[in-house]
């Protein structure tokens, strides 16, 4: 045989096995649809639930598999969001907080980004909401007319569409003819049971349903064009119930999502181990194991900067033992907390106790069981577990999710649950470290330090931002240990000013006898280089401080205050200190009534925040005792 035959024989065989290739890759090449609902926990008929009527997404359920313990790794949208499109968890990019925007490092791309590389028509209808800026084009389309159908002939899709009748503002809209049964409905043992109550719930129910004709209508649009076959198909919601206590709180209530998956007959050899028809999966899936797990299934390996394990897939991992969650500033109100659950028990840590879970937000304050739950709170007309919501938190909380499903019976302090209590807080801080947790940052420094970067690579610079020792100042700031006042008041004069902030905040947390004690230190702080260090100093001399103390604060906290001077994080965070005040801020009130309400700098999501703290500081009422300035 000549060189030539051979080489034409090589030819034929080369060419023969690269259309077997293609052959192989366009079958391991599925359409995915991603269906997600806003503001809506597992209150599905799939999940159990007989109260809810879903024939569309019980008929996905029985053809597929839902996920029993799914959360959403954020209880609100935004940095839930974040979480999706990145793979990452929020709290290490510095877009943890409700809302914001933060730039993402270089090289780290949004997952639709590696689909469309891959030859995907990606697109998005049509929510994105996310905290992190998009590094360069992301969707093919991502509008209200987004749509699948859109791509070339033959092209593999990706497509989300995003329903938004289940959505918080959704439930609380009147008029509106409820549908479900209100002598039927359940009420959690936090809430109240009063006919408005009972209405919100009702009405979240009937929204519920009209999502579930949406959700029947994209299945309905699928299987009309002949590719249910070819198509794995999610549905999601995007975090827990949109009544107050669920959303923006890292309870389970706040975090677990529905999640049902089905995968056509051709693609099984992608679906994990326990897949079945009708099946249940109680397996720990998260946001963040999302967008590894999407890529896996289209035989896209995850890069390594995604956080989170795929749970399907060409590149299906290990089953997590645990799924995490946080909350950070929600709109107006900062908080820090950070939750950790297995599949029995969750872990909350409040890093911030004395602040009150039900902070007055004026969105969620819209919805009528929030203004009837607080009106009886302030008459005294509730007793526990449903009082809990409108005071001061403890450190730690631990639930037994089988046992307490509305998670009202705090275990963190029973003897025959130290050892799961110890467990869970040692997996939580190693979360905190390994991830390089930047909410121990004041969000100001988040942004400065970054100037402009990636705060990101703030985290990972372990001698700008030693996360261990502020880590060390904010477990001894929130344990409220009167044993720790020595250590707060030296960490004062700490180098870091994050040790600082959290020195100081600890004061704050402890009380009065602890401000007396520092007192002098906390002065001194006044004048700190930091200027978050500042407003929190001030706050705790402005509450516990003698008369030339608070008069000193409130000028320190005033003197903060103007989001066009300062910045707008730290005129958040001294207008919420002001607030605090009550009466105490009435020598500067008129002034405050004349800051500035926008920057037309900043980006329009964070528009609103200054106005209502500026707002609520004049709706609170001056003693007439109270002398105004001269």
């Amino acid at each position: 045989m000549g060189w030539i035959q051979f080489a034409l024989i090589i030819a034929v065989i080369l060419n023969f096995n690269l259309m077997l290739f293609a052959a192989d890759s366009e079958a391991g090449r599925p359409n995915i649809l991603w269906i997600t609902s806003e503001d809506n926990g597992p209150h599905l008929g799939c999940y159990g639930d007989q109260y809810a009527d879903t024939p569309h997404i019980d008929k996905l359920a029985s053809q597929g598999m839902i996920y029993l313990n799914c959360w959403s790794t954020a209880p609100v949208c935004a940095p839930a969001r974040t979480t999706l499109i990145t793979g990452m968890y929020p709290t290490c990019l510095g877009a943890e907080h409700m809302r914001s925007m933060v730039k993402l490092p270089d090289g780290v791309l949004m997952y639709p980004q590696y689909l469309r590389q891959a030859g995907y028509y990606c697109t998005n209808n049509s929510k994105e909401d996310y905290n992190v800026a998009k590094p360069g084009t992301v969707w093919d389309e991502s509008s209200r007319k987004a749509h699948w159908k859109n791509r070339k002939p033959e092209q593999p899709f990706f497509a989300v569409f995003n329903h938004t009748i289940s959505h918080e503002s959704k439930i609380r809209n009147r008029p509106h003819k409820l549908v479900h049964d209100l002598a039927k409905v359940r009420i959690p043992a936090y809430h109240p049971d009063t006919p408005e109550v009972r209405h919100d719930w009702a009405q979240y129910y009937d929204r519920i349903t009209e999502m579930d004709a949406l959700v029947g209508k994209n299945l309905k649009e699928l299987a009309d064009a002949g590719l249910a076959d070819d198509t794995i198909v999610f549905y999601y919601g995007d975090h827990g119930s949109g009544m107050p206590r669920s959303k923006r709180w890292p309870y389970n209530s706040g975090l677990q999502v529905p999640l049902v998956v089905y995968i056509p007959p051709k693609f099984r050899n992608l679906a994990p181990a326990d897949y079945q028809a009708q099946g249940k999966s109680d397996r720990l899936v998260g946001f963040v194991d999302f967008a590894p797990t999407l890529l896996s299934l289209t035989g896209i390996k995850p890069p390594e900067h995604m956080q989170g394990n795929a749970f399907m897939g060409k590149y299906e991992a290990p089953a997590q033992q645990y799924q995490f969650g946080f909350r950070g500033r929600m709109d107006e109100r900062y908080d820090l907390v950070r939750s950790v659950r297995n599949k029995r028990y969750l872990y909350i840590r409040n890093y911030m106790p004395h602040k009150k879970y039900g902070q007055y937000l004026n969105y969620m304050f819209q919805t009528p069981t929030t203004q009837v739950w607080k009106k009886m709170y302030d008459a005294g007309q509730l007793k526990p577990p449903q009082t809990y919501f409108w005071e001061t938190k403890p450190a730690e909380e631990l639930y037994d999710l089988e046992a307490d499903r509305d998670e009202v019976n705090n275990l963190a302090s029973s003897r025959d649950h130290q050892d799961i209590l110890a467990k869970l807080r040692e997996v939580q801080q190693k979360k905190l470290l390994e991830v390089r947790d930047l909410g121990f940052l004041p969000e100001a420094e988040i942004h400065s330090l970054s100037d402009g970067g990636a705060p990101y690579l703030i985290g990972k610079n372990t001698e700008l931002y030693p996360l261990p020792k502020i880590l060390a100042m904010a477990e001894l700031a929130s344990s409220n240990n009167s044993d720790n006042q020595d250590q707060l008041i030296t960490g004062l004069k700490d180098s870091n000013s994050a040790v600082r902030y959290w020195a100081a905040m600890g004061l704050l947390i402890s009380g009065r006898d602890a401000v007396q004690q520092g007192r002098q230190e906390l002065r001194e702080s006044l004048k700190d280089s930091s200027k978050s260090v500042r407003c929190i100093a001030a706050e705790a001399l402005g509450k516990f401080g003698n008369k030339k103390d608070v008069r000193n604060a409130v000028n320190t906290l005033f003197s903060l205050s103007n989001q066009n001077q300062d910045g707008l994080y730290v005129a958040i965070l001294a207008l919420n200190g002001l607030e605090k005040l009550d009466e105490k801020v009435a020598p500067v009130k008129e002034k405050i009534t004349q800051l500035p309400r926008k920057n037309p700098n900043l980006n329009r999501r964070l528009q609103s925040y200054v106005s209502r703290l500026i707002e609520r500081i004049e709706e609170k009422e001056t003693p007439a005792n109270l002398k105004k300035p001269q």
